[in-house]
C-alpha cells in the first residue's frame, strides 16, 4: 500500500471517517452520532464537535495507515457564513428549522416568479430551508448586523475543507444542488445571489470535486499527526458522491434510487429541461462531479416511514420488522379503503401541499393526532396491516418520484441505501414498475466510496472516469410482487390526495 485515503463523510446525524487503500479496498470505518444543538430557539449544526471528533479519528487512523489524501462529502442544504476571524458570523442553523410563512413570502417578493426561477436555476422550492438561498435570506433577516460581517459563504463540504486548508471555495455539485444560486445556462451565480447581495461573499468559480483544494494547515498537521503535504479535495455533495461509482461503471441508461432519510431519485441526462407541468413541482437538477446534469426528485421517505413505524412499534410494544406477506397486501387491495398519505414534513416530497394523515374507511386521522394519542385509526390495530400500509405509501411516492425524472420503459433502476433491506418495498415497487428491471446494489458505503474515488483521482493525478475498473457493482434482481388490484389502489391513493 503506497498510500491511504480518508473520507470525512458527514451525514445529517451519523458522522464517519472511512479509510481506503490505494486499490480502493476499505480498511476501516469510524462512526459517531452527532446531532444538532439548540441555540436561539433554533437547531444548529454542532460543527465544533464534528471537527474535534474528526481530528481525533484522523490522529488515531493516521498512526495505522499512510493517509495522504482527505476527501470530504456532506449532506445537503447546509452552509456556514465565516467572518474575517475564520469563525461563523451567524449560527450555522439546520435546514430543518421551521420559519414563519412570512419569510417565504418576503423571499419570493424580492426574488420574483417561482417558476421562472426554477427554470433558470433548475431548483424546486423545498421547505423549510432546504434551498440555500432561502436559508441565507433568513440569516440576513434574523441577524442583519452579524451577517454583514461575513467574509465567505461556504457550503458544508467546503466549510470542512476550509477548516483543513484555510482555503475558501465551492464545488460544482453542492453549488448546483437545489440552491437557487446557480444559473445553469450562464454557468455562473444567479441573479438570486445579487438580490441577496452576496456575490462578493461567494467564490468566483466552483471547482471540480476531485480537484486539489490545498494541503492541510500546519495547525491541522499538528493536531492530527498527518504529514504536512496531505492533500484535500474540493469536496462533494453526498447524493452526487453516491452516484459516482454508477456514473463511471454503467454505460446504459439508469436511474439511481438512493434511499435513507431522504430518498433521492437521480437520472443522468444531457440537458436541463422542464416540462410546463413540472414547474412548481418537486423536480430539479443536480450537477454531477463531471458538471453534467442529473434530473432529480426527492422525498423524505425514510423519515416518514420511521415516523409511522415508530408509532406502530410504540403502540404494540413490538420491535420486529414484518416479513413480506402477499396475503396481507391482497386483503388491503381487495378493499382499498385504508391509506397513509404524506407529508410528515410540510412542504417537502412529491406532494408538498399534502397534510400527513391516515384515511381509514372514509375517515381522516391527522398524523399529529395519532402521534399525540388523541385519535387512532382502526387499521393500525393490526401491526402487520399498519406496516403494509406504510410500505404501500412509500412505494407509491417512490414511483411518482421516479416518473418525474423521466424514467422510461426498459431503463434499469438501482436501489441502494437503507431500503435495500426492505423486501416489502422492493416487491411492491417492482410490481408498480413492470416495464423496468429493478436491482438491489451491494455497494457498501456508496457515499464514502464515491468520495474516495475522487480522492484517488487526486492522488494519482488521473480522471475519475479512468477508475471504473475499481468499481465492482454487484446487482441483485428484484422479484416483483404479483398482486391484483394494485393499480386501483394507486389511483385511489392519488384520488385521496386530491380530495
Amino acid at each position: 500500500m503506497k498510500y491511504a485515503i480518508a473520507v470525512l463523510d458527514i451525514g445529517k446525524t451519523n458522522k464517519k471517517v472511512a479509510v481506503y487503500d490505494d486499490s480502493m479496498k476499505p480498511l476501516e470505518v469510524k462512526k459517531r452520532k452527532i446531532g444538532t444543538i439548540r441555540q436561539n430557539d433554533l437547531d444548529v449544526e454542532d460543527i465544533e464537535n464534528v471537527v474535534s471528533w474528526f481530528f481525533e479519528q484522523l490522529k488515531e487512523l493516521g498512526n495505522k495507515y499512510p493517509i495522504q489524501v482527505l476527501s470530504v462529502t456532506t449532506h445537503g442544504s447546509t452552509l456556514v457564513c465565516v467572518g474575517k476571524d475564520g469563525k461563523p458570523s451567524v449560527p450555522p442553523i439546520a435546514y430543518t428549522n421551521e420559519v414563519p410563512d412570512g419569510v417565504h413570502k418576503r423571499f419570493w417578493a424580492a426574488v420574483g416568479d417561482l417558476k421562472e426561477t426554477q427554470r433558470v436555476t433548475a431548483t424546486a422550492e423545498i421547505k423549510p430551508l432546504i434551498n440555500s438561498a432561502k436559508l441565507l435570506w433568513y440569516l440576513k433577516e434574523r441577524w442583519p448586523e452579524d451577517f454583514q460581517k461575513t467574509e465567505h459563504i461556504l457550503f458544508y463540504p467546503q466549510y470542512f475543507g476550509y477548516r483543513l486548508t484555510g482555503v475558501p471555495s465551492a464545488d460544482i455539485t453542492y453549488t448546483g444542488c437545489h440552491s437557487f444560486l446557480w444559473d445553469y445556462n450562464r454557468e455562473d451565480w444567479s441573479n438570486v445571489a445579487d438580490v441577496l447581495g452576496i456575490r462578493e461573499m461567494l467564490p468566483r468559480k466552483p471547482g471540480a470535486s476531485e480537484s486539489e483544494l490545498g494541503m492541510i494547515t500546519p495547525e491541522v498537521a499538528a493536531a492530527t499527526g498527518l504529514p504536512a503535504d496531505t492533500k484535500v479535495t474540493f469536496g462533494i455533495h453526498d447524493s452526487n458522491s453516491s452516484l459516482v461509482p454508477y456514473l463511471i461503471s454503467q454505460e446504459q441508461d439508469f436511474v439511481l434510487n438512493s434511499t435513507g432519510t431522504w430518498c433521492v431519485a437521480m437520472h443522468p441526462t444531457d440537458k436541463v429541461e422542464f416540462a410546463d407541468d413540472e414547474l412548481g413541482k418537486m423536480v430539479f437538477y443536480n450537477l454531477s462531479y463531471a458538471n453534467q446534469p442529473v434530473k432529480t426528485s426527492v422525498l423524505l421517505g425514510g423519515l416518514e416511514y420511521e415516523a409511522y413505524t415508530d408509532v406502530l412499534m410504540t403502540h404494540h410494544k413490538r420491535k420486529d420488522w414484518p416479513d413480506y406477506s402477499p396475503s396481507m397486501y391482497r386483503d388491503i387491495l381487495a378493499n382499498p379503503s385504508s391509506f397513509i398519505l404524506p407529508t410528515v414534513v410540510p412542504g417537502t416530497g412529491q406532494f408538498p401541499d399534502s397534510v400527513a394523515r391516515v384515511i381509514d374507511e372514509g375517515e381522516s386521522y391527522l398524523f399529529a393526532d395519532i402521534l399525540e394519542g388523541r385519535r387512532w385509526p382502526g387499521a393500525f390495530d393490526d401491526y402487520l396491516r399498519g406496516f403494509a400500509l406504510a410500505n404501500l405509501s412509500l412505494a407509491i411516492q417512490t414511483r411518482i418520484a421516479l416518473q418525474r425524472v423521466d424514467l422510461a420503459p426498459g431503463t434499469e433502476v438501482f436501489i441502494e441505501g437503507g431500503f435495500r433491506q426492505n423486501q416489502n418495498y422492493g416487491a411492491l415497487l417492482g410490481a408498480m414498475l413492470p416495464e423496468n428491471p429493478l436491482f438491489l446494489t451491494e455497494l457498501e458505503e456508496a457515499t464514502s466510496y464515491g468520495a474516495a474515488l475522487c480522492g484517488k483521482a487526486l492522488a494519482d493525478g488521473v480522471s475519475v472516469e479512468s477508475l471504473k475498473d475499481f468499481v465492482s457493482l454487484d446487482k441483485k434482481s428484484i422479484e416483483p410482487a404479483v398482486l391484483d388490484g394494485l393499480e386501483g389502489y394507486v389511483e385511489a391513493f392519488l384520488g385521496n390526495l386530491e380530495s
